[in-house]
């Protein structure tokens, strides 16, 4: 999941990188409404951008950050998914 804007671009900052050009990424453009009853669902997320990570957050499920070249990234386990 990520922000909007970041689809379809290629992010790299030395052995970083954050491909958002492959089909993974692509899908239904979601409200914040929409995304945080989401997340929930699953047991592994890739989380890119600002707005998306802050979401993770906000939901409890995001602790952890890194940055590529100053996009956040998050990779969450959630071992407790809502089906």
């Amino acid at each position: 999941m990520c922000d909007s804007e970041l689809l379809g671009k290629c992010i790299s900052d030395g052995k970083l990188q954050l491909d958002l050009t492959s089909p993974f990424y692509a899908g239904k453009e979601l409200t914040e409404k929409e995304f945080e009853e989401t997340l929930g669902q699953y047991d592994n997320l890739n989380i890119v951008g600002e707005r998306a990570v802050a979401i993770g957050k906000k939901c409890g499920l995001v602790d952890k950050i890194i940055t590529v070249k100053g996009v956040p990234h998050a990779q969450v386990c959630n071992l407790n998914p809502v089906p």
